[in-house]
């Protein structure tokens, strides 16, 4: 309909979710009539994103260094980790400033029909770090879904064997 590299633009937009083909059309259009510096400075963003962020060492949340802020803060409990579905979770419980331990990603909810077992998600790297970091309580705040509880389920009965609560 467009320009091979206006299409290609709107295209790459509209793959994005919760972009349909009207928002990726605006969104193209409006780099396009941007400014040459801040459409330069959107794609430097993207590509500087994709290079230097990777997933923490020690929770899996986003970082540009070996291990998250959140990890890194000293004025955290160490002795407490809250269990996240996804990354995209820790702002929502952060911004509530009630919590004050770490955290812990799992990648994903249990989903038997999607084929997603604890296998798939960081289950064992979660017990592992109880363990090793001497970790007293852990918090499941997945969402409330049938495979958010099963998913909270899952580490809560392994632990209360190794009396964490």
């Amino acid at each position: 309909m467009f320009e091979p590299p206006v299409q290609r633009l709107i295209d790459e937009f509209a793959r994005l979710p919760g972009i349909g083909a009207k928002s990726a059309q605006r969104l193209a259009f409006h780099l396009l009539n941007a400014e040459e510096a801040d459409a330069r400075r959107f794609a430097d963003a993207i590509i500087e994103m994709r290079v230097s962020v990777h997933l923490c060492s020690r929770c899996y949340n986003v970082t540009d260094r070996e291990e998250c802020s959140i990890c890194l803060d000293l004025r955290r409990d160490t002795t407490v980790v809250c269990v996240v579905e996804r990354v995209q979770d820790i702002p929502v419980i952060e911004r509530t400033q009630q919590f004050r331990g770490r955290y812990h990603v799992l990648g994903g909810a249990m989903s038997p029909i999607a084929g997603i077992g604890p296998e798939q998600l960081r289950m064992k790297e979660l017990l592992i770090r109880v363990e090793a970091e001497s970790i007293e309580e852990v918090i499941a705040a997945t969402n409330p879904t049938l495979e958010g509880d099963t998913t909270a389920m899952y580490p809560a009965q392994l632990l209360d064997r190794k009396s964490v609560v």
